[in-house]
C-alpha cells in the first residue's frame, strides 16, 4: 500500500538507530524521530485535529517542518504546506479556501495569524515554533502528546486519503489547490528510491524550500522511505552549502539551475569538495545546456535532470542513472508513470514534434479542491495536460520547449523562450538571463531579454549581434535589458512573469 505514514514506521522498524535527519550537527535517529512524530500527533488529536481536518504548515527549513508533516498525516489529516514569507493576503486566502482548521507556523507569523483567527471562519488552532505568551507551541503539544495517558484512535489509513493540498501559483487569478492523496506523494516518493537507489547510507541534502514539493518528494519523503539521512540546510547560501557537503559527507544534492549556477560562480570551490557526491539532479525550470557543461566539468560530476510539477507529485521525467543522459532533455519516463506528447484534440504528435506533455501514472493528482471545470480541463481521460510544450525523441527522452503561455508569437512565427535563453547563456559575460514576449505594432510581438552580467562592460548591441549569429532573424531580441539579477521565486526558479510586470 502507497501511504506516507507506512513509510516512515517502517524505516524506524528496519533503521531504528540510523540518522533520519541532521541540522546544525544535531542528529536524530528514526526512532527518535517516529517517537516525536507519535507524540506531537497525540498532542494534535487532544485538540480536536483529526481525520480530514486541513493544517496549514508555514515554516522554512527544520526538524520541526518534518515532524509536523508526518504527525499531521499520522492523526489522518491533511497538510497544507505553505511559503512562509507569504503576504498576509495570500495566507488567508489558502487558509480560507483550504478550510484550514489549525496553522502550525513560525512564531515571527503570529501577529500576522492572530487577527486571521477572528476572520476565518474554520481556523481554530494556532501553534508556534517558539514560545510566544499565551499561544501553543510545538513542544507543549508533544509534551501533551507524552503525557496523555490515552493517546488517541489511529484512524483507518487509506491510500486514496488526501495527504497534502499544494497551492499553486496561477499566472492569473488566485492560486489552486492541488489535491494529493497518499498513493499520489508515496508512489512518486518510492520512485526516486528506484531511480536514484537510495540506499540507507545515503545521506541527502534538503536545502530547497521544504514547503515545496520538489524537496518534499525528492529530498524528504524520498529518503526517510528508503531509511536514508536528511542533512536539513536553513537556507541557500553556496559558501554554507559547499561547507555542509564537504563536512556531513554527503551522498545526494538535488537544486535548480540557479543553485547550480551560484555553485558554479564560487571562486575557491574545487571538485575535491563534492567527491563524497554520488547524485545531483536538478528540477523546477529547464537547466541551461551550457551551465549544465561547465557544472559538470569544473566539479567532474553528473547531473540528472527532471522534470515534474506539482500536479503530479511531482517527478514525471528525469534523466537515468545509468545509461545514456542528454544534454537539454529531462529525461524519461520514470518508474510507474507514462509521458506523451500530443496535439490540441489530445492526439499523440510524431516523434519529434512539439505538442503538449501529458502524464498518466499513480502520481496524478485527485484534482483542483472546490474547481470541477478546471479539474475537467487538466485532467481528461486519466492524463494530466501539463500546459509545458514538448517533443519527444525517438527513444522517448522529453525535452521542454516551454509553457504554452510563455510562447511569443513574431509575425506569426512561434518563438519558445528557453532557446534564446540558451544561447544568451552561451554568452561569457552573461550569468543569467530571461526572455519575454512585449508588444509591438509590426511583427504583433517581439523578443526582450533580461540579463544579468559578470563585472565585464557589454553593450545591448554586442548581445544582439551576438544571438544574430545563432538564431534566425525573428528570435533575436530586439531589447536587451542589464539587470542586477533576475526575480526568482522561493525554489530559486526565474519568474518570467514579474519581468511582463515590472
Amino acid at each position: 500500500m502507497y501511504h506516507l505514514n507506512e513509510s516512515l514506521m517502517q524505516s524506524a522498524k528496519q533503521f531504528s538507530d540510523r540518522p533520519a535527519f541532521i541540522f546544525m550537527g544535531e542528529t536524530t535517529t528514526y526512532a527518535q524521530f517516529n517517537k516525536q512524530v507519535e507524540h506531537l500527533a497525540a498532542g494534535l488529536a487532544r485538540h480536536g485535529i483529526g481525520k480530514g481536518d486541513a493544517v496549514a504548515l508555514l515554516m522554512d527549513n527544520r526538524p520541526h517542518f518534518v515532524s509536523a508533516y508526518y504527525a499531521i498525516l499520522r492523526v489522518g489529516a491533511v497538510v497544507v504546506p505553505m511559503n512562509p514569507i507569504y503576504t498576509a493576503r495570500e495566507i488567508s486566502f489558502i487558509l480560507s479556501n483550504s478550510k484550514a482548521k489549525a496553522a502550525i507556523a513560525l512564531s515571527a507569523l503570529q501577529p500576522v495569524l492572530t487577527p486571521m483567527k477572528d476572520q476565518i471562519e474554520d481556523l481554530q488552532l494556532l501553534i508556534y515554533t517558539e514560545s510566544i505568551e499565551n499561544e501553543i507551541t510545538i513542544d507543549q503539544l508533544v509534551q501533551e502528546g507524552q503525557e496523555s495517558e490515552t493517546g488517541y484512535a489511529e484512524p483507518e489509513r487509506n491510500e486514496d486519503d488526501l495527504a497534502v493540498i499544494l497551492y499553486t501559483s496561477g499566472t492569473t487569478g488566485q492560486p489552486k489547490g492541488a489535491m494529493l492523496s497518499h498513493r499520489n506523494m508515496a508512489s512518486n516518493a518510492e520512485a526516486m528510491g528506484i531511480l536514484f537507489e537510495l540506499v540507507p547510507e545515503d545521506r541527502m541534502v534538503a536545502v530547497l524550500p521544504m514547503f515545496h514539493v520538489f524537496c518534499m518528494t525528492v529530498c524528504m519523503n524520498g529518503p526517510i522511505r528508503t531509511g536514508a539521512a536528511i542533512i536539513i540546510v536553513p537556507k541557500f547560501h553556496p559558501a554554507d552549502v559547499l561547507q555542509t557537503i564537504r563536512e556531513q559527507k554527503a551522498t545526494c544534492f538535488a537544486g535548480v539551475p540557479t543553485m547550480y549556477n551560484y555553485l558554479l560562480q564560487l571562486p575557491t570551490a574545487t571538485k575535491e569538495d563534492f567527491s563524497s557526491i554520488r547524485i545531483y539532479c536538478s528540477g523546477g525550470a529547464s537547466m541551461p545546456v551550457e551551465l549544465l557543461h561547465k557544472f559538470e566539468a569544473k566539479y567532474d560530476a553528473k547531473v540528472l535532470e527532471g522534470y515534474g510539477l506539482s500536479e503530479a507529485a511531482p517527478a514525471t521525467t528525469f534523466n537515468p542513472l545509468h545509461g545514456t543522459r542528454k544534454p537539454g532533455s529531462v529525461g524519461v519516463d520514470i518508474p510507474l508513470v507514462k509521458n506523451k506528447v500530443v496535439d490540441p484534440e489530445g492526439n499523440e504528435v510524431a516523434r519529434g514534434e512539439v505538442g503538449e506533455l501529458v502524464v498518466h501514472g499513480p502520481n496524478v493528482m485527485i484534482g483542483y479542491l472546490g474547481l470541477p471545470d478546471d479539474t475537467a480541463a487538466a485532467l481528461r481521460d486519466g492524463w494530466l495536460y501539463t500546459g509545458d510544450m514538448a517533443r519527444m525523441d525517438e527513444e522517448g527522452y522529453v525535452y521542454i520547449v516551454d509553457r504554452k503561455k510563455d510562447m511569443i508569437l513574431v509575425d506569426g512565427y512561434n518563438v519558445y523562450p528557453r532557446e534564446v535563453e540558451e544561447v544568451l547563456y552561451q554568452h561569457p559575460a552573461i550569468i543569467e538571463a530571461a526572455v519575454i514576449g512585449i508588444p509591438d505594432e509590426v511583427h504583433g510581438e517581439a523578443v526582450k531579454a533580461f540579463v544579468a552580467l559578470k563585472e565585464v562592460a557589454v553593450s545591448q548591441e554586442d548581445i544582439m549581434a551576438f544571438c544574430r549569429d545563432k538564431l534566425a532573424k525573428y528570435k533575436v531580441p530586439r531589447q536587451v535589458e542589464f539587470v542586477a539579477e533576475l526575480p526568482k521565486n522561493s525554489t530559486g526558479k526565474i519568474l518570467r512573469r514579474s519581468l511582463r510586470t515590472s
